[in-house]
């Protein structure tokens, strides 16, 4: 059997809905961690055009993320963004599994916790307003062990 590929059909790329983010403010004094995103699942072809999208808007353009392979099934090499392509890469060992870090030309580079889609809307708000403490200096993974603590306390 063979398939043969239309060139004329245009794939259309269904819009994600707007990223759950928490950033720390403009100006404020740095900290390990630059805020967090909270995605709806683990696909990041799906998920990461809606934060490029938010974070090009206030960082610059975004060329670039890395990720720790630990939580993601599927990681892809590049993610096709409005008008570009976001370069993906990982590292296994040298980055926290808990974190996303963003490259910009530009404009340098944040680092973000991922707090994961499985997470409850209470765990997730109290964990978006940690890591987006200016000056914070918990690590993405301390800031998901205290959690844990605080949810097996209660």
């Amino acid at each position: 059997m063979t398939a043969t590929i239309d060139p004329t059909i245009i794939k259309e790329r269904v819009l994600s809905p707007p990223a759950r983010l928490s950033l720390t403010p403009p100006g404020s004094a740095p900290g390990l961690l630059d805020g967090a995103w909270w995605p709806r699942s683990r696909d990041l072809s799906r998920e990461l055009p809606a934060l490029v999208d938010v974070l090009d808007a206030r960082w610059g353009r975004i060329t670039r993320v890395t990720v720790n392979p630990a939580h993601w099934p599927v990681i892809p090499h590049k993610v096709p963004v409005p008008g570009r392509t976001v370069h993906v890469g990982w590292f296994a060992h040298e980055q926290d599994p808990h974190k996303l870090i963003l490259l910009s030309y530009t404009a340098g580079r944040w680092d973000l916790l991922v707090i994961p889609p499985e997470t409850g809307a209470d765990a997730a708000a109290r964990l978006m307003s940690a890591a987006a403490t200016p000056g914070g200096l918990l690590t993405a993974s301390g800031l998901m062990a205290g959690e844990d603590t605080t949810r097996d306390a209660t």
